[in-house]
């Protein structure tokens, strides 16, 4: 059965991009007689408000979906992460980094001669400062990241390591070690403030929720192998994804939450219906 799931932060209102999305993966469950999960992403609890999750629950029920309940809430799932780096230090794929943003960009600053600082899905590639230090020099201010060279290793070859892509780019895609390692960087596994990160909470919750499409922005793409990297190295199942194009503002800025005039509760008081907002996102 089709299981398609809507995921949310509670740190700002929903805006138009956020109902294309919800509407994206509602419709494609309801199409093939499927399930719609919800699960609110508010491991950033510093960032995450009450009215925030209440207005998620408000604006979703006007666009007219409707989810299972319970709704998952990640920070009520903290054991379960905790698992999941466990087994991934157990590897001796991971290890703490005590570098802060401002360590990162004086280290990158300088960069070597004839090198290029690249950027990947966290912005610019981690240096691997760290990456000597082992899991017994952790303290409790340090992230953790994972070691990208040493988890490509776990995997062996990836040629025949990949996902499957719907929508306009369907196919198979396999996972590449070098955008991996190059483009990819060593990720953070658990961030010192919330000992946890999108890219593990995201995993884990797709396979507990038993998620068969992911239906998100184009913006996510990027992400994607490293998702299905950690899946793999989790023996969790890899869902099919389904990036779809983003919702843009007048001056073809990608929409954010900052964007009030275009959040759904300010277009839902000026007057617009749910109809008004599927034409609004027609292509």
């Amino acid at each position: 059965m089709v299981v398609e799931r809507f995921a949310p932060s509670p740190t700002g209102y929903l805006h138009l991009g956020h109902g294309f999305s919800a509407l994206t993966a509602y419709d494609a469950a309801i199409a093939q007689e499927g399930r719609f999960l919800l699960r609110i992403e508010d491991i950033d609890t510093a960032r995450s408000k009450p009215e925030y999750e209440d207005a998620i629950y408000e604006d979703l029920r006007w666009l007219g979906i409707k989810w299972e309940e319970p709704v998952l809430r990640q920070s009520e799932r903290m054991d379960h992460y905790n698992a999941a780096l466990e087994r991934l230090t157990d590897m001796g794929l991971c290890y703490p980094c005590s570098c802060t943003r401002r360590d990162i960009i004086e280290a990158l600053s300088a960069p070597q001669e004839g090198s290029e600082q690249q950027f990947g899905p966290d912005g610019a590639i981690y240096p691997r400062t760290c990456c000597t230090r082992s899991m017994a020099q952790k303290s409790d201010t340090d992230a953790v990241r994972l070691d990208m060279r040493k988890a490509v290793a776990a995997l062996g070859v990836l040629s025949g390591t990949g996902y499957t892509e719907l929508g306009e780019n369907v196919g198979w895609k396999s996972l590449s070690s070098d955008y991996l390692v190059e483009r990819c960087g060593d990720i953070v596994l658990a961030r010192r403030d919330i000992g946890t990160s999108y890219h593990l909470a995201v995993v884990v919750d797709d396979a507990a929720q038993a998620v068969t499409h992911v239906t998100r922005g184009a913006d996510m793409a990027p992400a994607t192998p490293i998702h299905v990297l950690l899946q793999n190295l989790l023996s969790l199942p890899t869902p099919n994804y389904r990036h779809h194009r983003l919702i843009r503002d007048d001056t073809g800025k990608r929409l954010a939450k900052r964007h009030d005039a275009l959040a759904l509760r300010t277009l839902r008081g000026s007057g617009w219906t749910p109809d008004d907002v599927r034409e609004a996102v027609k292509p």
